[in-house]
């Protein structure tokens, strides 16, 4: 059937996962992306309108993160939008221990429309559909803070914790904060993977400033050079952020997946072994 709920980063890694657990519900929510019909584009107002007539729930993501220079103002340009346009309830996945990803989040807060906040920590599919995995295909993975205690959480639990919330009024009005059920480091994480994918990697231990250098090199875009920096700077290493809470089990009835299972599965896709070219 079709509905009246919108989810924004449709194609994305929680996104296209909020989407797949709404439709096992048999609920076919709006696409929120620019290639859909309509579009949706955070850089063009113009289609937000379209994007959210007859909605009455949304899941936003803000890409690339909450954190970057503009999207305070986004934010709040399409909450008062939606509220305008009729929009009940909102569920926002933000970051934990980021200032400014709170600063969106009390806009919500504030703004009169039912919501829920879900914040999140790094995902574990960082590693697997995003900027960690280029090092393990590789087989060389170079990053600072290799000591950094982090409860990796699954992008799946996220999204099915977000799909409940946004259907369920029962959360409405708290903060739901998504941990992994472990505190693991970057080194411990490319032994599991070294581990489930059979192969050789080399883990070596840099600074910071040499981890930036390394992106800047390689002609990585300056705001995904200052995003990550920032993350690395003052996430990471926030207290907050290093500590396991009960949410994902308090809402799923269920404890979250370890990073172990998750890369026991992943290696299965095999999307860690490196591509090999045959030159003959």
């Amino acid at each position: 059937m079709n509905s009246n709920i919108l989810v924004l980063g449709a194609t994305g890694k929680t996104g296209s996962r909020v989407m797949k657990q709404l439709q096992k519900k048999g609920i076919e929510p709006r696409v929120g992306s620019r290639n859909a019909s309509p579009s949706f584009d955070w850089n063009n107002k113009e289609t937000w309108v379209n994007a959210l007539k007859d909605i009455e729930r949304v899941y936003i993501t803000f890409y690339p993160d909450l954190a970057v220079s503009g999207a305070k103002e986004a934010i709040k340009s399409f909450t008062y939008l939606a509220k305008e346009l009729g929009v009940k309830k909102v569920v926002l996945l933000s970051g934990k221990g980021e200032a400014e990803a709170e600063a969106c989040e009390k806009i919500i807060m504030t703004s009169g429309i039912k919501y829920t906040i879900v914040r999140a920590s790094w995902f574990n599919q960082n590693w697997s559909e995003s900027f960690f995995l280029d090092p393990i295909l590789t087989g060389n993975v170079s990053l600072p803070l290799s000591d950094v205690l982090i409860p990796f959480v699954d992008a799946d639990d996220i999204a099915e914790v977000a799909s409940t919330v946004l259907l369920d009024d029962t959360y409405n009005e708290e903060i739901i904060e998504v941990t992994g059920p472990e505190l693991i480091t970057f080194k411990d994480i490319v032994k599991t993977i070294s581990n489930v994918s059979k192969r050789n990697l080399n883990f070596y231990e840099i600074t910071l400033e040499q981890y930036v250098d390394g992106m800047k090199q390689i002609q990585v875009e300056a705001d995904v050079v200052w995003l990550i920096e920032y993350l690395f700077r003052h996430v990471l290493t926030n207290p907050e952020n290093q500590k396991i809470t009960n949410d994902i089990e308090k809402v799923l009835g269920r404890k979250p997946k370890t990073f172990l299972a998750y890369a026991q599965e992943t290696a299965k896709t095999g999307i860690w072994q490196p591509i090999v070219t045959n030159n003959n």
